[in-house]
């Protein structure tokens, strides 16, 4: 049941929102101080906003002060009755209370009203019972059909009102109530308060425990049980109670217009409605499969993210708008297009579609004329664009003018790009059945390659020196401690891009540097170091050293895994082979506890049983649909399990769902709790989701969608 959110905001100000509710034909109605609200147009990613509800012209005459949904109709109360517009309109109970504003209506419409100083009960124009409360305040009524009575909360107590002998009598006494709720068949009763919820035994009328704290948020304003699933709202979002007494967590306007929850009612077709000071968001739960999200996410893709065939970030966007955003040149476009090239090669390996591999060429020119723009031999840019572009003229350091005057290119590029070209250009060398493409791939391959070795491990830029990070030579890696990450991941690197470039090339010269590398100068020691052998730099060590080892690296992490690729598949022998695996198994149950999707499924090209399959396809299935970098905060939970600091920046005991977390590409820490902005960019889904899911469609262990 995929999730995600429509959202509607206010349309005028000064307008304040109080309940909501739908009927049984898919009304939705809005209570606040300016009549009668519902949403208008709105829709995923394009929100609408709340417009008058003139559906019923003499409504906007009634002093309408509360609504409720009653046998899956609207009734309303005002100053004078309680009234709908159903049943032919018979529904009109006068009233003697002007300042009624809660209602809850009995099984043969009879209903209990109160302006939070009194309670009645009304039945046909007739009160048949009333009570002062001169030293409580109402908040809330309900109906309780299996006793045929109603629950009333106030601040301090909760009392029930039996219909038939008309007692009335409290039941439990507490303090700062604010909402409840009768559930799970009216066996239990929740109790939100200002710190937490209780629940009472309905049987005992005693509490089940202490009141609960270790909550997402404690500040409840609204409990709802909406399809036999507990709904909460709160001062700072809202959550949802799983069967497995945790929660899911709807915070920021990835969900809702505002963390501020006023009400959350039932909505049409599935849904849930979370009213909030700002607006609404309505939290839809569709049936999918994956197959069908990844159709979801290729249309994503292609409609938005798509940059000279570059696979590409729109940022500049105002409030989430993705028809305001540009789309940007990035530091790593060669990176993230692999990336999402290698989705688009499994795609076609599996499913043979024309589209996948008209894709894959697009991606493969884009990539090519990284090398072709740029004056150095075998040297990719990191990206180009047209010439001119104000950003460009800004960094001279990285953008250079091309030949053609029409076009910049951007220098100093990285070790990211380099293994990046090497993973795509591999894959689509081998399991692509297009001359044309195998060709142009093992090309690429070789003059990246050569460019490498001829300049003794290094990439070597327009100015005649080695960029920052494309460096491979011995002097530069073994010149770290051992237990320096970049140490062990430089090697992994080097020696599954020279195998890569030695399988389909044949040219001895790469087999010979990577034995080389291994034998004289460690690289395999270096590459099979235990992961829990890296860490901190001695304190002796240089300042680069120590700049390298401050806390765990994500990014190496994702070079790693798009290195293992290279390293396991075309490795020299068998004997190699068994020990990489080693190496690759030995990494992943280091990255076990982020359930990194993407790294499970780069586990099990080594054919490993375990490979936490399960947690894979978990990450694929709580990805969320929305793609902007909504602001998330998560840091204030009490429902989560926090680490002191350590090395690797694990947070907490256990990673959130991803649909909990900031947008975020592989590099990122997944434990990272708060981040994203205010909706000013949507990452692409291509190499967030398309590529761990059709790697995973390419292996085997994620089947072709089923009925």
């Amino acid at each position: 049941m995929q999730d995600y959110s429509t959202k509607y905001f206010i349309k005028e100000t000064n307008t304040d929102l109080f309940s909501i509710h739908s009927d049984r034909n898919g009304n939705i109605q809005i209570l606040s101080n300016q009549g009668l609200l519902k949403p208008h147009a709105g829709e995923f990613l394009f929100p609408g906003d709340l417009v008058h509800d003139m559906s019923y012209r003499p409504m906007k005459d009634k002093k309408i002060a509360g609504i409720i949904r009653y046998q899956d109709q609207f009734v309303y109360v005002d100053d004078k009755a309680v009234l709908s517009n159903a049943w032919a309109g018979t529904v009109y109970c006068k009233h003697q209370m002007p300042d009624a504003k809660y209602v809850s209506g009995g099984n043969d419409f009879s209903f209990l009203i109160s302006d939070g100083h009194s309670l009645a009960l009304v039945k046909n124009s007739k009160t048949l019972w009333h009570k002062d409360l001169s030293n409580d305040t109402v908040s809330d009524i309900k109906f309780d059909s299996g006793n045929n009575s109603f629950f009333i909360l106030t601040a301090n107590s909760l009392y029930t009102f039996q219909i038939n002998d008309h007692k009335f009598k409290k039941i439990y006494t507490g303090g700062k109530f604010t909402c409840f709720t009768p559930a799970f068949k009216g066996t239990k009763i929740f109790i939100g308060t200002t710190n937490g919820y209780l629940v009472l035994n309905k049987a005992s009328l005693k509490p089940e425990g202490t009141i609960r704290q270790n909550l997402p948020a404690t500040n409840i304003t609204a409990i709802e049980e909406i399809n036999g699933n507990l709904w909460f709202g709160t001062n700072t979002g809202a959550f949802m109670l799983r069967n497995n007494n945790k929660f899911n967590y709807y915070y920021g306007q990835r969900w809702i217009p505002d963390n501020s929850v006023k009400d959350i009612a039932q909505g049409p077709e599935n849904s849930v409605l979370i009213l909030t000071a700002n607006g609404l968001g309505i939290i839809h739960f569709e049936q999918m499969t994956l197959h069908d999200k990844a159709d979801f996410y290729e249309r994503q893709v292609r409609q938005r993210h798509i940059r000279n065939g570059f696979n590409a970030t729109i940022s500049g966007m105002k409030n989430g708008d993705v028809t305001m955003g540009v789309l940007s040149d990035s530091d790593n476009d060669g990176l993230w297009t692999t990336m999402c090239l290698g989705g688009e090669i499994f795609r076609y390996v599996v499913t043979k579609s024309p589209d996948a591999l008209q894709n894959c060429r697009e991606s493969m020119d884009a990539l090519e004329r990284l090398f072709t723009i740029n004056p150095v031999p075998g040297f990719p840019s990191r990206s180009f664009e047209r010439s001119g572009y104000i950003q460009q003229l800004a960094d001279p350091h990285r953008w250079q003018h091309a030949s053609d005057p029409e076009w910049d290119w951007k220098a100093t590029t990285s070790s990211d790009e380099a293994i990046g070209h090497i993973f795509a250009f591999g894959a689509m060398a081998e399991l692509i059945d297009d001359e044309a493409l195998k060709n142009q791939a093992v090309h690429l391959i070789d003059i990246l390659m050569q460019h490498i070795v001829d300049h003794d491990l290094y990439l070597v830029d327009y100015d005649g020196k080695p960029t920052q990070w494309g460096r491979w030579n011995p002097d530069y890696v073994n010149g770290m401690p051992k237990s320096i990450g970049d140490r062990k991941l430089n090697s992994s690197n080097i020696i599954a891009m020279l195998q890569t470039a030695y399988h389909f090339t044949e040219k001895e010269i790469y087999k010979d540097k990577a034995f080389e590398l291994m034998d004289k100068y460690g690289y395999f020691e270096n590459l099979m170091r235990p992961m829990n052998e890296i860490g901190r730099a001695p304190k002796d060590a240089d300042k680069h050293s120590m700049m390298l080892s401050g806390s765990w690296n994500h990014s190496d992490d994702e070079m790693y895994f798009v290195g293992y690729w290279g390293l396991y598949r075309y490795a020299f022998n068998d004997t190699l082979k068994t020990k990489y695996k080693e190496a690759i198994i030995d990494h992943w149950q280091a990255e076990r506890p982020e359930k990194e999707g993407l790294w499970n499924l780069f586990t099990a090209i080594t054919g490993t049983d375990n490979f936490d399959l399960d947690e894979a396809a978990w990450y694929l299935r709580e990805y969320p649909l929305d793609l902007i970098t909504w602001e998330i905060k998560n840091s204030h939970r009490n429902d989560i399990e926090k680490l002191n600091p350590n090395f690797r920046q694990q947070f907490t005991k256990e990673v959130l769902p991803p649909d909990e977390l900031r947008i975020s590409r592989h590099n990122a820490n997944r434990f990272t709790l708060d981040g994203g902005n205010s909706g000013t960019s949507e990452y692409s889904a291509g190499d967030i989701w398309l590529l761990p899911y059709w790697l995973g469609r390419y292996l085997g262990v994620i089947s072709e969608e089923k009925e």
